[in-house]
Protein backbone atom coordinates (compact mmCIF):
# COMPACT_ATOMS: atom_id res chain seq x y z
CA UNK A 1 0.00 0.00 0.00
CA UNK A 2 1.68 3.38 -1.30
CA UNK A 3 2.16 5.95 1.72
CA UNK A 4 0.37 9.17 1.67
CA UNK A 5 2.09 12.48 3.12
CA UNK A 6 -0.23 14.01 5.09
CA UNK A 7 0.05 18.05 5.56
CA UNK A 8 -1.73 19.19 8.79
CA UNK A 9 -2.97 23.20 8.98
CA UNK A 10 -5.09 24.33 12.05
CA UNK A 11 -4.02 27.13 14.39
CA UNK A 12 -4.72 25.25 17.41
CA UNK A 13 -1.96 22.88 18.57
CA UNK A 14 -4.16 20.97 20.52
CA UNK A 15 -6.18 19.90 17.50
CA UNK A 16 -2.93 19.35 15.03
CA UNK A 17 -1.90 16.83 18.20
CA UNK A 18 -5.75 15.02 18.31
CA UNK A 19 -4.92 14.95 14.43
CA UNK A 20 -1.94 13.26 14.54
CA UNK A 21 -3.06 10.54 17.86
CA UNK A 22 -5.95 9.44 15.64
CA UNK A 23 -3.82 8.82 12.80
CA UNK A 24 -1.10 6.63 14.60
CA UNK A 25 -1.25 3.31 13.66
CA UNK A 26 -2.49 3.62 10.20
CA UNK A 27 0.68 2.10 8.58
CA UNK A 28 0.54 3.72 5.05
CA UNK A 29 0.00 7.55 6.60
CA UNK A 30 2.89 9.76 6.68
CA UNK A 31 2.39 13.05 8.81
CA UNK A 32 5.18 15.36 6.79
CA UNK A 33 4.43 18.89 8.45
CA UNK A 34 2.26 21.22 10.26
CA UNK A 35 1.67 25.00 10.11
CA UNK A 36 -0.51 26.92 12.15
CA UNK A 37 -0.94 29.65 9.77
CA UNK A 38 -1.46 30.37 5.79
CA UNK A 39 2.14 31.30 5.58
CA UNK A 40 3.63 29.23 7.27
CA UNK A 41 1.70 26.36 4.79
CA UNK A 42 2.80 27.46 2.15
CA UNK A 43 6.45 28.15 2.69
CA UNK A 44 6.73 24.35 3.90
CA UNK A 45 5.09 23.08 1.28
CA UNK A 46 7.08 24.81 -1.36
CA UNK A 47 10.09 22.71 0.11
CA UNK A 48 7.77 18.88 0.07
CA UNK A 49 3.96 18.99 -1.30
CA UNK A 50 1.84 16.64 0.39
CA UNK A 51 -0.39 14.54 -0.98
CA UNK A 52 -3.13 15.50 0.90
CA UNK A 53 -3.78 18.77 3.20
CA UNK A 54 -5.85 18.42 6.14
CA UNK A 55 -7.22 22.45 6.55
CA UNK A 56 -9.10 24.23 8.89
CA UNK A 57 -11.57 26.90 7.71
CA UNK A 58 -10.71 29.29 10.22
CA UNK A 59 -6.93 30.55 10.64
CA UNK A 60 -5.52 33.78 12.19
CA UNK A 61 -3.76 35.24 8.67
CA UNK A 62 -6.11 34.16 5.99
CA UNK A 63 -9.35 31.43 5.55
CA UNK A 64 -9.63 28.25 4.59
CA UNK A 65 -11.37 28.21 1.52
CA UNK A 66 -8.46 30.89 -0.14
CA UNK A 67 -5.68 28.93 1.08
CA UNK A 68 -8.12 25.59 -1.31
CA UNK A 69 -7.84 27.92 -3.88
CA UNK A 70 -4.28 28.50 -3.95
CA UNK A 71 -3.53 24.97 -3.62
CA UNK A 72 -5.87 23.78 -6.41
CA UNK A 73 -4.35 26.30 -8.52
CA UNK A 74 -0.57 26.33 -7.80
CA UNK A 75 -0.25 22.45 -6.36
CA UNK A 76 -2.48 20.70 -8.58
CA UNK A 77 -1.77 17.61 -7.43
CA UNK A 78 -2.26 18.44 -3.72
CA UNK A 79 -5.76 17.49 -2.32
CA UNK A 80 -7.62 19.39 0.12
CA UNK A 81 -9.31 17.86 3.03
CA UNK A 82 -11.50 20.37 5.27
CA UNK A 83 -11.34 19.49 9.04
CA UNK A 84 -13.86 22.02 10.70
CA UNK A 85 -15.93 22.88 13.45
CA UNK A 86 -17.61 25.54 10.55
CA UNK A 87 -20.20 23.45 8.88
CA UNK A 88 -22.66 26.02 7.60
CA UNK A 89 -23.80 26.20 4.17
CA UNK A 90 -21.61 28.72 3.07
CA UNK A 91 -18.55 27.46 4.06
CA UNK A 92 -19.33 24.14 2.62
CA UNK A 93 -20.08 25.56 -0.44
CA UNK A 94 -17.22 28.02 -0.82
CA UNK A 95 -14.77 25.39 -0.14
CA UNK A 96 -16.49 22.89 -2.93
CA UNK A 97 -15.68 25.56 -5.41
CA UNK A 98 -12.47 26.49 -4.39
CA UNK A 99 -11.49 22.74 -4.76
CA UNK A 100 -11.63 21.02 -1.65
CA UNK A 101 -11.77 17.54 -2.73
CA UNK A 102 -13.65 16.81 1.03
CA UNK A 103 -15.19 18.39 4.20
CA UNK A 104 -14.98 16.35 7.43
CA UNK A 105 -16.74 17.83 11.08
CA UNK A 106 -14.22 18.10 13.06
CA UNK A 107 -16.27 16.01 15.74
CA UNK A 108 -15.64 12.73 12.96
CA UNK A 109 -13.91 9.41 14.53
CA UNK A 110 -10.79 8.03 13.18
CA UNK A 111 -12.24 5.39 11.25
CA UNK A 112 -13.86 7.80 8.63
CA UNK A 113 -11.10 10.50 9.10
CA UNK A 114 -8.75 7.60 7.84
CA UNK A 115 -11.55 6.13 5.10
CA UNK A 116 -11.71 9.73 3.88
CA UNK A 117 -7.85 10.31 3.83
CA UNK A 118 -8.01 7.06 1.35
CA UNK A 119 -10.36 7.99 -0.61
CA UNK A 120 -9.67 11.39 -1.31
CA UNK A 121 -5.86 9.68 -1.73
CA UNK A 122 -7.12 8.05 -4.66
CA UNK A 123 -8.62 11.24 -6.45
CA UNK A 124 -12.59 11.19 -5.25
CA UNK A 125 -14.39 13.43 -3.35
CA UNK A 126 -15.38 12.37 0.50
CA UNK A 127 -17.69 14.35 2.65
CA UNK A 128 -18.99 13.27 5.90
CA UNK A 129 -23.07 12.29 6.12
CA UNK A 130 -23.94 15.82 7.71
CA UNK A 131 -21.87 18.02 5.09
CA UNK A 132 -23.11 15.76 1.89
CA UNK A 133 -26.90 16.64 3.43
CA UNK A 134 -26.35 20.81 3.54
CA UNK A 135 -24.82 20.10 -0.14
CA UNK A 136 -27.36 18.11 -1.66
CA UNK A 137 -30.34 20.67 -0.51
CA UNK A 138 -28.18 23.65 -1.71
CA UNK A 139 -27.38 21.89 -5.24
CA UNK A 140 -31.15 21.11 -5.32
CA UNK A 141 -32.88 24.47 -3.96
CA UNK A 142 -30.07 26.44 -6.77
CA UNK A 143 -29.95 23.44 -9.85
CA UNK A 144 -33.75 24.73 -11.23
CA UNK A 145 -32.30 28.35 -11.71
CA UNK A 146 -29.20 26.72 -13.20
CA UNK A 147 -29.96 24.16 -15.67
CA UNK A 148 -31.44 24.34 -19.36
CA UNK A 149 -33.20 20.79 -20.72
CA UNK A 150 -30.49 18.86 -21.95
CA UNK A 151 -30.56 16.67 -25.56
CA UNK A 152 -31.30 13.13 -24.74
CA UNK A 153 -28.84 10.78 -25.69
CA UNK A 154 -28.21 6.71 -24.79
CA UNK A 155 -26.18 6.77 -21.43
CA UNK A 156 -23.56 4.41 -21.11
CA UNK A 157 -24.86 3.19 -17.61
CA UNK A 158 -25.68 0.08 -16.30
CA UNK A 159 -29.32 -0.25 -14.64
CA UNK A 160 -27.76 -0.30 -11.01
CA UNK A 161 -25.89 3.02 -11.52
CA UNK A 162 -28.93 4.83 -13.28
CA UNK A 163 -30.68 3.69 -9.76
CA UNK A 164 -28.17 5.24 -7.83
CA UNK A 165 -28.10 8.50 -9.80
CA UNK A 166 -31.78 9.01 -8.91
CA UNK A 167 -30.80 8.35 -5.73
CA UNK A 168 -28.29 11.32 -5.71
CA UNK A 169 -30.66 13.83 -7.69
CA UNK A 170 -33.16 12.86 -5.04
CA UNK A 171 -31.12 14.48 -2.13
CA UNK A 172 -29.88 10.92 -0.62
CA UNK A 173 -26.82 10.78 0.69
CA UNK A 174 -24.29 7.71 -0.07
CA UNK A 175 -25.42 6.17 3.76
CA UNK A 176 -29.44 6.28 2.88
CA UNK A 177 -28.46 4.78 -0.89
CA UNK A 178 -26.43 2.17 1.23
CA UNK A 179 -29.41 1.44 3.00
CA UNK A 180 -31.95 1.53 0.47
CA UNK A 181 -30.07 -1.00 -1.74
CA UNK A 182 -28.82 -3.42 0.99
CA UNK A 183 -25.37 -2.63 -0.64
CA UNK A 184 -22.50 -1.75 1.14
CA UNK A 185 -21.75 2.59 1.51
CA UNK A 186 -18.05 1.32 -0.38
CA UNK A 187 -19.86 -0.24 -3.07
CA UNK A 188 -22.23 3.41 -3.81
CA UNK A 189 -18.88 5.10 -3.33
CA UNK A 190 -17.41 2.70 -6.08
CA UNK A 191 -20.70 3.51 -8.24
CA UNK A 192 -20.49 6.94 -7.77
CA UNK A 193 -17.05 7.09 -8.81
CA UNK A 194 -18.07 5.05 -12.32
CA UNK A 195 -20.85 7.05 -13.18
CA UNK A 196 -18.58 9.75 -12.78
CA UNK A 197 -16.26 8.54 -14.85
CA UNK A 198 -18.28 7.50 -17.65
CA UNK A 199 -20.00 10.80 -18.35
CA UNK A 200 -16.93 12.62 -17.90
CA UNK A 201 -17.79 14.81 -14.77
CA UNK A 202 -15.48 16.30 -12.13
CA UNK A 203 -18.11 16.64 -8.39
CA UNK A 204 -21.19 15.87 -6.94
CA UNK A 205 -22.38 19.50 -8.26
CA UNK A 206 -21.86 18.35 -11.71
CA UNK A 207 -23.10 14.90 -10.87
CA UNK A 208 -26.41 16.80 -9.56
CA UNK A 209 -26.96 19.10 -12.46
CA UNK A 210 -26.25 16.56 -15.18
CA UNK A 211 -29.24 14.15 -13.15
CA UNK A 212 -31.58 17.13 -12.88
CA UNK A 213 -30.89 17.81 -16.82
CA UNK A 214 -31.58 14.46 -17.67
CA UNK A 215 -34.40 14.14 -16.24
CA UNK A 216 -33.20 12.13 -13.41
CA UNK A 217 -35.38 13.31 -11.01
CA UNK A 218 -37.98 16.09 -10.73
CA UNK A 219 -37.92 19.61 -8.56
Amino acid sequence: MSIIRIFLVDDHQLVRDGIKSLLQGAGNIYILGEASTGKECFEKIALEPPHILILDISLPDTSGIEITRRITAEYPSVKVLILSMYTNEDFIINAVKAGAKGYLPKNTSREELLHAIQIVSEGEEFFADSIAKIMLKSYLRNAKEEVTVAEQRPLPLTTREIEILRLYAAGHINREISEKLDISIRTVETHKNHIMKKLELKSTVDLIKFAIKNNFTEL
